[in-house]
C-alpha cells in the first residue's frame, strides 16, 4: 500500500495496516504537483523527482524499520546507487526508480547495479541483507537524530 507522509501518527497507522494483513508499505506516494507559468499562462507538466526528495523518506524508513511487521519500499528520490544504499541502510526492502529511468533509460539499472555491487565489495558487505536496516532508528549510533526533538535542538543552536 502506498502511503503519504501526511498522517498524524504514521507509526501507529503503519502498524494497524500490518495487523490487518497489509504485507508491504511504500514510503511515500509522490503527488502530482503542477506548476503555473505566469507569463505563458499555462500549467507546466510535472517535474521529475530528485535526490533531495529522499530525505523525508529516509527518516520514516528508519523509524518504521524494525517496528512494523511489513515489507518497506521507498519511492521518490532514488537517482544514484548512493540513494539506494541510504534507503537500504534505513530499512527499505525495495527501492523504486522512475524519474532516474525516465532521464537515463532502462539501461541505467545496470549502472546502478554495478556501482552498488562495487560499493558493497569495497565496504566488505557480504550481502544487501547484512546492510539492510543498519542505520535504522534501532541500529544507528544516534537514534535521536531521527526524532523531532533533535530538529528543535538544532534550530535552538543555530547561529548566523
Amino acid at each position: 500500500m502506498k502511503l503519504s507522509p501526511f498522517y498524524s501518527s504514521l507509526v501507529h497507522f503503519a502498524r494497524r495496516l500490518a495487523e490487518v494483513g497489509v504485507d508491504g508499505l511504500v514510503i511515500f506516494n509522490r503527488f502530482y504537483q503542477p506548476d503555473i507559468d505566469v507569463e505563458a499562462l499555462e500549467v507546466i507538466r510535472v517535474n521529475l523527482s530528485n535526490s533531495s526528495e529522499l530525505l523525508l523518506r529516509l527518516r520514516w524508513l528508519a523509524i518504521l524499520s524494525g517496528r512494523v511487521n511489513a515489507s518497506l519500499a521507498v519511492t521518490g528520490g532514488i537517482h544514484t546507487h548512493f540513494d539506494a544504499i541510504k534507503a537500504l541502510m534505513a530499512g527499505a526492502d525495495a527501492v523504486q526508480m522512475v524519474s532516474a529511468l525516465l532521464e537515463h533509460g532502462p539501461e541505467y539499472l545496470r549502472t546502478i547495479q554495478e556501482h552498488l555491487a562495487q560499493w558493497l565489495e569495497e565496504h566488505e558487505y557480504e550481502s544487501l541483507e547484512q546492510m539492510r536496516g543498519s542505520m535504522n532508528m534501532q541500529n544507528c549510533p544516534n537514534p535521536s537524530a531521527y526524532e523531532r526533538a533533535n530538529y528543535m535542538q538544532m534550530l535552538q543552536s543555530w547561529s548566523v
